[in-house]
């Protein structure tokens, strides 16, 4: 199953997560100190909600925007500003934790490397949290960062396959989601966990079967208003506004087959974030995989240059999209095989320093490099990457077939 659904799932469907729990994760709760975060204490008393705070968001405007742009020390460097000032509350913390993820992000979520301070932050987060929803229970506001913490916590446990942390988490979340809702009058942000959990309640029923005895035990979705709330969070959220836009790029164009509206939507996130790595390699095969040769050409070439200058977030699975794209396009287009041969094989090194030898940038790379090999009679060669694809592909794919289709035919070629 897909790991994007597997998220899904444990981020509203925890019953799940806990059936999928493979060996368990002995690994204890981590104890976060005042120091594992480097606070500085302070004696301010925070009145009103952050979150909705006009004057906090005109001064974290440029620091969320630096986020997303990937320049995570500029805004970093406002959200502990904010820290100093309000270390009681969750909202910097969470901030921070956000931060960590969208560093975890482009390597799709192969790295490590930032995992410990990204649940430093998160566990922090659900400690301030606590303590301000225990004196009050009607606080909507520490629901919210209680349901948003330990729904991104539960993310990334479940890619850990930490199956059971992610299903405490997962439960966590939901419980205070509910709560949560009654703050959706108030602002847009409160309603971003219902908007995910009405579309992939929904969603999930109508394509997982063996799933609905699950699903029954949680309250009804309704996958159009999701939509609706997405959209409505996108265009008005604050914190909240790009991730509801990242789901609606991605359900868009994976869940309801509409690319030109998920076109849309990272057209307008690339605009605005120009160095984003995720979102601009999301872009480029958008754009390509529509017919938009010439845009996509010049997008997966930036990209490959920000690769080259080592910028935040461009890293082998940038390039594997970009390459691919390039050598597609120099094969076809333009007609250079040099060219692009070597695009391929760039591809298919990025996908092997990746460990991604079954995607599909790196199987039809082995094709496309076979088939120009063909064209220019070099049928030896060619045999060697049709090989590889075959070996790489499902059987029942295309280049699965084909490959076994020109083995077959020449047999005799050594």
């Amino acid at each position: 199953m897909k790991k994007f659904l597997y998220i899904a799932l444990t981020l509203f469907l925890p019953v799940l997560a806990s059936a999928q729990k493979q060996g368990g994760d002995t690994t204890a709760m981590r104890e976060v100190t005042m120091e594992t975060v480097d606070v500085i204490p302070s004696a301010v008393k925070v009145k009103g909600m952050l979150l909705l705070n006009k004057d906090i968001q005109y001064e974290l405007e440029g620091a969320v925007d630096n986020m997303y742009n990937f320049k995570y020390e500029r805004a970093e460097k406002q959200f502990k500003s904010l820290r100093r000032r309000y270390p009681d509350h969750p909202m910097p913390y969470f901030l921070m934790g956000l931060s960590q993820w969208w560093k975890i992000v482009p390597t799709n979520i192969q790295t490590h490397k930032y995992d410990d301070l990204f649940f430093a932050y998160m566990d922090t987060t659900i400690e301030k949290a606590e303590a301000l929803y225990d004196k009050n229970e009607r606080n909507t506001e520490a629901a919210f960062f209680l349901a948003a913490a330990n729904g991104f916590s539960a993310r990334l446990h479940s890619e850990r396959s930490n199956w059971r942390k992610a299903t405490v988490h997962s439960k966590r979340s939901l419980e205070y989601m509910e709560i949560a809702k009654a703050g959706n009058g108030l602002s847009p942000e409160f309603l971003f966990g219902e908007a995910l959990f009405n579309y992939y309640s929904v969603w999930i029923h109508e394509n997982y079967k063996m799933l609905r005895p699950v699903l029954a035990f949680f309250p009804n979705g309704d996958k159009r208003l999701g939509l609706k709330q997405l959209r409505h969070v996108s265009n008005n959220g604050f914190y909240t506004g790009t991730e509801a836009k990242f789901f609606l790029m991605k359900i868009y164009a994976n869940e309801e087959g509409n690319l030109e509206e998920s076109l849309k939507i990272v057209k307008s996130l690339v605009e605005k974030y120009p160095d984003n790595a995720y979102f601009q390699r999301f872009y480029a095969r958008l754009l390509f995989v529509q017919g938009h040769f010439s845009m996509a050409e010049r997008v997966s070439l930036d990209i490959m240059h920000k690769l080259d200058q080592k910028m935040p977030g461009y890293e082998a699975v940038s390039g594997r999209y970009a390459s691919y794209i390039l050598g597609y396009i120099n094969q076809n287009k333009y007609r250079d095989l040099e060219k692009a041969k070597q695009y391929y094989l760039e591809s298919i090194m990025y996908a092997e320093m990746t460990n991604e030898r079954d995607s599909g940038y790196f199987i039809n790379s082995y094709v496309n490099l076979a088939r120009i090999s063909d064209q220019l009679k070099n049928k030896s060669q060619a045999k060697r990457y049709y090989t590889i694809a075959m070996n790489a592909s499902e059987k029942k794919s295309a280049a699965f077939k084909e490959a076994r289709a020109y083995l077959k035919a020449n047999k005799k070629v050594k």
